[in-house]
């Protein structure tokens, strides 16, 4: 027993930190167009940007607890709104820092993504993204987004558990392809809101009220890190 915990635990970190060959070049390209059909049909977007609330939910999360917040709860709601309630000094860089991870987490995740996949780490990436999942189950405070952050890590588990290299590769490519272009359509979503004099308490209003910086400057950071984003990414993933 003891020996083959031994062995297996070598094996587990060479695949962990190991490169995986890249796909090919249509499966990329598969990859992709999957990923639009899940980004700009407006009926498919209404459930599928329930993962790029995931990653934005997350995004504040994260961050508040980098900056030394305390990370009380985070809810996630069926009409793709969420909710992330954080502890402490309500004004300062930690609460600007918080409020401005959201919009900007889909697509920085998706290009961090799509720089491992450029270097072959489609396992590392998996399992990357199954601890974050994990990690932020704990913190979920409400059925439907306990609901949607288990559906969706448990999705990941299967796949880097049970799935073959080349099914690896197309999930990755599909879920680093779906950041960074469902990354750039909630920025264009609160732009629109905002026009008809919607959202007014959209993170770039809090923003607004933290800096003093209109929210408008704010909503233009987010359109340049999301498209900036896209672009690097895929060319990246494109690379193959």
């Amino acid at each position: 027993m003891d020996s083959t915990a031994a062995t297996a635990l070598p094996d587990l970190w060479d695949r962990l930190v190991g490169t995986q060959p890249d796909p090919d070049l249509w499966v990329v390209v598969a990859t992709l167009a999957a990923a639009v059909a899940a980004v700009v049909p407006p009926n498919v977007w209404r459930l599928s940007r329930n993962a790029i609330t995931i990653a934005h939910e997350g995004g504040h999360g994260l961050v508040a607890l980098l900056t030394g917040r305390q990370l009380t709860g985070i809810r996630l709601h069926s009409d793709t709104s969420g909710l992330t309630v954080s502890r402490g000094k309500p004004t300062g860089m930690g609460m600007i820092l918080t409020a401005a991870a959201g919009y900007t987490a889909p697509p920085l995740l998706g290009l961090g993504g799509a720089a491992l996949l450029a270097a072959g780490h489609i396992t590392l990436l998996l399992w990357l993204a199954t601890a974050l999942l994990v990690a932020m189950l704990v913190m979920i405070r409400n059925a439907y987004g306990a609901l949607t952050v288990i559906l969706t890590g448990g999705a990941f588990l299967l796949v880097s558990w049970l799935a073959g290299p080349q099914v690896q590769a197309a999930f990755a490519y599909a879920v680093v392809w779906f950041l960074l272009l469902g990354g750039v359509r909630p920025a264009f979503e609160l732009q629109a809101k905002r026009a008809r004099g919607g959202a007014g308490d959209s993170d770039a209003d809090q923003l607004a009220r933290l800096t003093n910086v209109p929210a408008g400057m704010w909503l233009f950071l987010f359109h340049v890190v999301s498209l900036s984003s896209l672009v690097g990414g895929g060319r990246w993933l494109l690379e193959v």
